[in-house]
């Protein structure tokens, strides 16, 4: 069972916690990683690329020239694709780029994530972010003079002064517990938990037996 130092904001060390063996100890599977990372990506697709087909381009209603005589091949429209100002004849249409994924290979992934933050060394625990109000340069200094960390994401629980004072910061993301996902973590060099977010965190990411 993998344990790591408690810490405050100063970096002293506070207390120690002992992390689940089946949440942040387990085989780093690569593949099951990369799956679920493309489909929260696709998600986030829009989906809202349109052209106009031969029957939506404005016009057209008058054959171009007569059918027979003039050399050229047969047109009906001069809205066909085969015309310049003519319409699509694939192009794309509205679609949502959503991949169903079962939850439990989320968790899965969830799970092979941090314990890959684990084995590099890139995780910290907190025993609680203390700020008085809303203070982007007191957090902003804590993180990179105190903890010595960048390109950092920050899970807790609720608390607002805490979110409001990251969401400006470079490279710095907050997320509440439930909120923790594995592009989140992948892209940020370092993960730091306060020590009741790693609670939830492991009743979230437990295996159900």
């Amino acid at each position: 069972m993998p344990t790591l130092d408690i810490i405050n904001q100063d970096k002293e060390k506070v207390g120690t916690i002992s992390l689940r063996d089946d949440v942040f100890a387990v085989d780093v599977n690569v593949p099951l990683v990369h799956q679920v990372l493309k489909a929260q990506l696709a998600g986030r697709r829009q989906g809202t690329a349109k052209t106009k087909t031969k029957s939506e381009v404005r016009g057209g209603g008058k054959k171009p020239f007569r059918q027979k005589g003039t050399g050229n091949a047969r047109q009906g429209s001069s809205r066909s694709p085969l015309q310049p100002g003519g319409g699509q004849s694939f192009g794309p249409q509205p679609r949502s780029y959503e991949q169903a994924t079962p939850k439990e290979m989320v968790r899965g992934a969830l799970r092979s994530a941090l314990s890959d933050r684990l084995k590099s060394n890139r995780m910290l625990v907190v025993d609680e972010f203390k700020l008085s109000g809303i203070k982007t340069q007191v957090l902003d200094q804590l993180l990179k003079a105190k903890l010595n960390v960048d390109q950092v994401l920050i899970v807790d629980d609720a608390h607002q002064n805490l979110e409001l004072s990251g969401r400006n910061i470079p490279k710095v993301k907050v997320l509440r517990t439930e909120g923790l996902n594995v592009y989140d973590i992948i892209r940020n060099e370092w993960v730091v938990f306060t020590k009741r977010a790693v609670q939830a965190v492991e009743a979230r990411l437990a295996p159900t037996s």
